[in-house]
């Protein structure tokens, strides 16, 4: 897949483009349907297919206080949205300049001027633009003007019967709920956050179960306290079944003012400080609660990685 940042030169190529706009974020079912519809188009139009996309959340930069949580970083959504066969994915800089931007503008410069629309494939609900002014009809009536058609498509349904579509807001309420099972089925693969491993207190090595520390940044969307099964991928490709506690240790501190990722790798010994690693969660095994002290901590331990080890194998 091309990636192509606002900053660099438009494809010289002259080839006209079938396109879909939107952020993106999860690059879930939803997401996947239409940009497939964008690949059928182009294959049938013999166009380019592209998905404009932004550099971060619109909402990060328009309503800071309440901007929601990120199931992907910029990395992980590209290669999300590699995995969907699309020609190229051009990033537009959402600053607060982009924020004032007129809708109709925004059409001319990205749109016609760089991309050279021939049709766009947008959510029949879509908004874009200063204070959400751009919709279908806006872009229907610019296409009559810039020789480019639009087709609004409708959102999927849930594909487990729950009557909404599938949405990046809904995989949030999954994971708030712990159901990263269900995130999983709505995103089409499981959940996953990518961090820094760093030092800790070092406790979970006194009683035999060390743990990989690991640093999400505070955008990213993490699942409700507990302890899951899931698998770590270091940066070399290696991947290890692992037991996850996401959560603010109630048996040492009382009041925590954060949660904390920590991994026990299965069949893992090594140092891991410093590396960025991938954590994905397949399963739910438990709430976080508080223990009587170490031994009661120690014998829930044991059964959490004999349950992380029956969920999956270590694959290396």
């Amino acid at each position: 897949m091309l990636i192509i940042h606002e900053t660099d030169s438009a494809p010289a190529d002259g080839q006209r483009s079938v396109i879909t706009i939107g952020a993106y974020d999860g690059v879930h079912r939803g997401h996947q349907a239409v940009i497939a519809q964008v690949r059928n188009e182009a294959a049938r139009l013999g166009c380019r297919s592209v998905v404009v996309t932004f550099d971060r959340h619109p909402a990060s930069v328009v309503r800071p206080e309440s901007a929601p949580k990120l199931l992907t970083d910029v990395d992980q959504k590209m290669t999300a949205l590699a995995a969907t066969g699309v020609d190229a994915t051009f990033v537009v800089r959402f600053d607060a300049d982009a924020a004032q931007e007129d809708p109709a503008q925004f059409v001319r410069r990205v749109l016609v001027d760089t991309l050279r629309a021939q049709l766009i494939v947008v959510g029949e609900d879509f908004h874009f633009g200063y204070k959400r002014g751009g919709n279908v009809a806006l872009l229907r009536e610019l296409g009559k003007e810039h020789d480019f058609e639009v087709v609004p498509v409708q959102l999927i349904a849930r594909p487990d019967g729950v009557a909404e579509p599938v949405s990046s807001t809904s995989i949030r309420r999954a994971l708030a709920g712990g159901q990263v099972e269900v995130a999983a089925n709505l995103l089409g693969r499981p959940f996953s956050v990518s961090g820094v491993v760093v030092h800790g207190d070092k406790r979970g090595r006194t009683i035999g179960f060390p743990t990989a520390n690991i640093e999400v940044p505070n955008a990213m969307c993490l699942p409700a306290d507990g302890v899951y099964s899931g698998i770590v991928q270091r940066a070399d490709g290696s991947t290890f079944v692992c037991a996850i506690n996401l959560g603010r240790r109630p048996t040492f501190f009382e009041h925590a003012d954060h949660s904390l990722l920590e991994a026990h790798l299965l069949d893992f010994d090594g140092d891991l400080y410093g590396e960025r690693v991938s954590v994905t969660f397949e399963h739910f095994l438990r709430s976080e609660r508080k223990f009587e002290g170490l031994e009661s901590i120690k014998t829930q331990l044991q059964l959490d990685v004999a349950a992380a080890r029956a969920a999956g194998t270590t694959t290396k």
